[in-house]
């Protein structure tokens, strides 16, 4: 009797903002194609989306959220902090912890890390242990917009500004297959304006789109996600957004199956019946 071990996959949520919430996409269909997930690593938007999902709640459930929050919903969620960012924190980290309570990340029925960065060193902090609230909160600090958080003596911002999409972190984790979700591979806006914010928008874009490049190159399976018209700070039309990470990932599976299926080992048993 032939016997074939699955192997353990991962997935990698890229950085990008609103643009993210294509991954609750990316996720549906590989639940409708029963894809397993075993591990997964985010970062910024991708932290709060995997660690969600890691942490129980239904990815139907997360679409409603998603779909359900209005403006003044989101404005609720402003504490204004001006000496080191536009918010404080306090408030989305008590709107993060009325979805996944207290729960730890070892609470997770999905491994799961969130990825922030060091301002001060610019190391790579992985959160796999402790409260994952507070370390979704970490990872979703973009720089001017959220004041820093201070954990375990270091200063935390964004993960996206040292790992937008978290490949290396979900393969060291156990994955045999890793699946990248890329939000920055298509960057430009072609009616951006040279202007000074537009200029300086482009720019950072334009490092963002690289260190992800980078970021995927060891990826088994990437799925691009092309939301270039779409700001990071656009949580509208979300639907659409959904939609897309749907259209990329059905685009991929059969690349995906493919790679299951010859990283499947065989086993071959003794059978009574010969």
């Amino acid at each position: 009797m032939i016997k074939r071990k699955r192997p353990k996959i991962g997935l990698a949520l890229g950085s990008g903002g609103a643009r993210g919430l294509a991954h609750i996409g990316v996720i549906k269909i590989l639940e409708e194609n029963n894809i397993p997930i075993d591990f997964i690593a985010g970062s910024s938007i991708g932290s709060m989306v995997g660690g969600f999902y890691a942490a129980g709640l239904d990815i139907k459930k997360i679409e409603k959220i998603v779909l359900e929050t209005n403006w003044r919903r989101v404005f609720s969620l402003l504490d204004p902090h001006l000496t080191q960012g536009l918010i404080g924190g306090e408030k989305v980290k008590k709107f993060i912890e009325s979805y996944i309570k207290r729960k730890k990340f070892e609470d997770c029925h999905i491994k799961f890390a969130a990825v922030a960065t060091d301002l001060k060193t610019g190391e790579i902090v992985t959160f796999k242990k402790g409260k994952m609230a507070e370390a979704i909160r970490a990872s979703i600090s973009i720089p001017l917009f959220f004041k820093p958080v201070e954990i375990g003596g270091r200063t935390l911002a964004d993960g996206g500004l040292s790992a937008p999409v978290p490949v290396e972190i979900v393969r060291k984790m156990g994955a045999d297959i890793v699946i990248a979700v890329n939000l920055d591979k298509h960057y430009h806006d072609e009616n951006s304006k040279f202007n000074m914010y537009g200029i300086a928008n482009d720019s950072l874009d334009i490092l963002r789109h690289n260190l992800a490049l980078a970021n995927v190159a060891s990826a088994d399976v990437i799925i691009d996600i092309d939301l270039s018209k779409n700001y990071w700070y656009e949580f509208i039309n979300g639907q659409t957004k959904i939609s897309t990470g749907e259209k990329a990932a059905k685009k991929i599976l059969p690349i995906l199956q493919k790679i299951i299926k010859q990283k499947s080992s065989c086993n071959t048993k003794n059978n009574p019946s010969r």
